[in-house]
């Protein structure tokens, strides 16, 4: 069957010609040149295919005008793009690229890509600032993509390596256009964002959908400080912000009393958003926060219309939504098909009605949805969902361990935070198994809360007991 994505981006880039679409700190590109650039680096990734299928191409990269021009090319090409989280260290990468089976990576030259990576390839500087490098051969077989198949993206998996969403390409058109009906966008909107492409929030909410409409994306370099936020968006005069709720915390923290004047929507997802922080936020600042739940496997579900209530919104156009007892069921048009590199794990959770069971529990109260908690055991820090069983498995093996807990606690600011309870040998310190954990996981997998203990209390049928883990984590910190 045609790839439907080529074809959508094809068009709005040529359709609204020399209108800007996207900028970062280091340049712009209107939406012809954008589709020029995008061209002359899809020429250059197919000299390298040799296979005679579909390459099957990693972005590992923060945000910029190159990582959308990798992104596009990588489809032009007609090759999958696979989106790897920049924070990704190099065991999760290895785990990636193997896998899935990746035939390149278009990666910064500064990342550390060599247990990947077997040959550095030249270009002409179709890429910016962005290498793009051959990834060496796994003697474990390739998985087979599904026919449809036109990005795939990666969410915490059960078995303690990132699972590979793949979306067809009807699915990402969806929800793009799907947010572009339910939240209003429209050519006059520039949107500031501060969420990882690679993630869903940004994904679903600032790639194609501001591209369909010919609004413009402006991405930041860097740490995504309070002082970088409102330099970008007095730059660009940002109508609209795209952020996780530790941004905005950040923002509230510094109390800022200029840099908001042309930003007339918030968007804020991942995790959930404090009410006194949403509260103060619009105080200072005049702007209204619009809560959006989204799911990575299936895609933009709610958004918040008029960013006054507590709630998530009502279900975007596409989607169909159940707040039941066992929890939140859906629907969408934006839905992943499976996990590449899980196979089953995707299709058990979704039942005979072709509806996703998400793991979240919530009620819908006038439409809006409200939820209440989790029936899975996923941790969710900063918008990232983090699995405790890759954190203990990775704990385990750190020199004089005895055993461990992960589990999701509070921090002093009362934000989810990634706790761990580890039971150690005499001497063992703190920052030991932080290196340890450091060494092989993503900077946000690191527990930020850690207690060392002799044994792991149990409950009466010997499991760990939570409730006394929990009374520990009010024990002086560990150092």
């Amino acid at each position: 069957m045609p790839p439907v994505l080529p074809d959508a981006f094809g068009d709005v880039l040529a359709r609204h010609g020399d209108r800007v679409a996207v900028t970062d700190a280091d340049g712009s590109l209107g939406y012809a040149e954008l589709a020029d650039r995008a061209r002359a680096a899809a020429h250059r990734l197919s000299r390298y295919d040799v296979r005679g299928e579909p390459m099957r191409v990693g972005l590992y990269a923060t945000n910029s005008v190159e990582y959308v021009v990798g992104y596009l090319a990588t489809l032009f090409a007609g090759a999958v793009p696979f989106l790897a989280d920049s924070a990704f260290g190099p065991f999760e990468l290895s785990r990636i690229a193997e896998d899935c089976g990746l035939d390149l990576l278009i990666h910064a030259p500064s990342a550390d890509v060599r247990a990947v990576t077997d040959e550095t390839l030249t270009d002409d500087g179709e890429f910016g600032y962005l290498t793009v490098s051959r990834v060496r051969s796994y003697d474990t077989s390739r998985p087979r993509l599904l026919d449809d198949t036109e990005v795939c993206r990666f969410t915490s998996g059960s078995t303690g390596r990132p699972n590979c969403i793949e979306f067809s390409g009807a699915a990402v058109a969806a929800a793009a256009a799907n947010w572009v009906r339910g939240t209003g966008l429209t050519a006059e909107d520039r949107i500031a964002c501060f969420a990882a492409l690679s993630n869903g929030l940004a994904f679903n909410t600032s790639l194609l959908a501001a591209f369909l409409p010919g609004a413009s994306l402006h991405l930041s370099h860097g740490l995504p400080t309070a002082s970088r936020v409102v330099r970008l968006l007095e730059n660009t005069a940002a109508t609209r912000l795209v952020a996780f709720p530790a941004l905005y915390e950040s923002i509230v923290r510094r109390s800022p009393e200029e840099g908001f004047a042309t930003v007339r929507t918030a968007i804020s997802s991942g995790a959930p958003l404090r009410e006194s922080v949403r509260e103060e936020f619009t105080r200072l600042t005049g702007v209204p926060i619009h809560n959006y739940y989204g799911v990575a496997e299936t895609g933009p579900l709610t958004y918040a219309t008029d960013g006054t209530g507590s709630g998530l919104g009502a279900p975007l156009p596409g989607v169909h939504l159940l707040a039941e007892e066992q929890g939140i069921r859906v629907r969408s048009e934006s839905m992943g098909s499976r996990y590449l590199n899980a196979p089953g794990l995707f299709e058990k959770r979704v039942d005979g009605e072709g509806y996703y069971h998400t793991g979240d529990q919530g009620r819908l109260h006038d439409g809006t949805l409200h939820l209440t908690g989790r029936t899975s055991r996923l941790v969710n820090v900063g918008g990232r969902k983090i699995d405790p069983i890759e954190i203990v498995d990775v704990l385990r093996t750190a020199p004089g361990v005895l055993d461990a807990v992960a589990f999701e606690a509070e921090n002093q600011h009362g934000e989810p935070a990634l706790a761990a309870v580890v039971a150690v040998e005499p001497g063992v310190g703190a920052q030991d198994l932080r290196a340890h954990c450091a060494a092989t996981l993503a900077p946000f997998k690191v527990p930020g809360i850690l207690r060392l203990v002799d044994r792991i209390p149990a409950n009466s049928i010997g499991k760990p007991s939570i409730e006394r883990l929990r009374r520990l984590l009010d024990a002086p910190q560990a150092h």
